[in-house]
């Protein structure tokens, strides 16, 4: 873990020496703050509950700012052209993929640490539940390290930042959108009745559907695994992008 740890401190030092990582931090703070008491209604809603009025734009924040953090996670590398170098390096390429992607992650760990001024307010003004606040803390930040994953996975196979962010949104917003139960409806009417299944098996796939019972207050285990796959998975898509081109 020695060079797992190296090439973390690298790549964690070097978010926040540039203002990067502090005005992604200052948007996603002040957007989730913002949304909960302007479009959330949280001071109307009459409940102390944090599932609706809060939680519930963290995917869409996600689906922006997760890749704006990790699009420069192996396009930055290809740009500089040190890939070459640290292939080279007596580093196997997993201790350099969990190097950089566990550095984007406590990244959006402090960022959710920061919205703690939230859980404060909601514990002022009433007494809620905390097993449903911390599912959902973990719901979100499960959410957040799928979309950085699936962004470490695109950096991995080009060397634009830009064209890097621009798919990992698609992908992202595809994975969110197909989560939705007003869309699967709108789907399976569109389609013969032969193909519900597919589509609902498409919409177990996709973030949202799993995220939404994660904030109820279950932590099912079914959905850590999900999360834990797509992340999974993606790792091994990028360890494979980058054995073919050291290849």
């Amino acid at each position: 873990m020695k060079n797992v740890l190296t090439i973390f401190k690298r790549e964690f030092f070097g978010y926040f020496n540039s203002p990067v990582a502090y005005v992604i931090l200052v948007i996603f703070v002040l957007a989730a703050q913002g949304f909960t008491f302007f479009f959330g209604n949280f001071l109307d809603q009459g409940d102390a509950s944090l599932a609706r009025p809060f939680f519930m734009w963290h995917p869409w924040l996600y689906i922006v700012l997760a890749p704006a953090v990790g699009m420069k996670l192996w396009s930055e590398e290809y740009r500089l052209g040190t890939l070459e170098l640290l292939m080279t390096m007596p580093i196997a390429p997993w201790q350099s993929i969990l190097g950089k992607y566990l550095a984007a992650a406590v990244v959006w760990a402090i960022a959710l640490l920061l919205t703690f001024p939230i859980v404060w307010t909601v514990y002022y003004l009433g007494n809620p539940d905390l097993g449903p606040i911390l599912s959902a803390y973990v719901a979100s930040y499960c959410y957040a390290l799928s979309c950085l994953a699936v962004t470490c996975a695109v950096s991995a196979f080009t060397r634009s930042q830009v064209i890097c962010f621009i798919i990992s949104v698609a992908i992202c917003l595809l994975l969110t959108l197909f989560g939705m139960q007003q869309i699967i409806e709108a789907i399976v009417k569109a389609l013969p009745s032969s193909m519900e299944g597919v589509v609902r098996f498409i919409a177990y796939l996709c973030f949202l559907t799993h995220y939404y019972e994660m904030t109820k207050g279950l932590l099912v285990l079914r959905d850590l695994l999900y999360f834990g796959s797509v992340i999974a998975v993606c790792l091994m898509i990028t360890a494979w992008a980058l054995q073919s081109k050291r290849s």
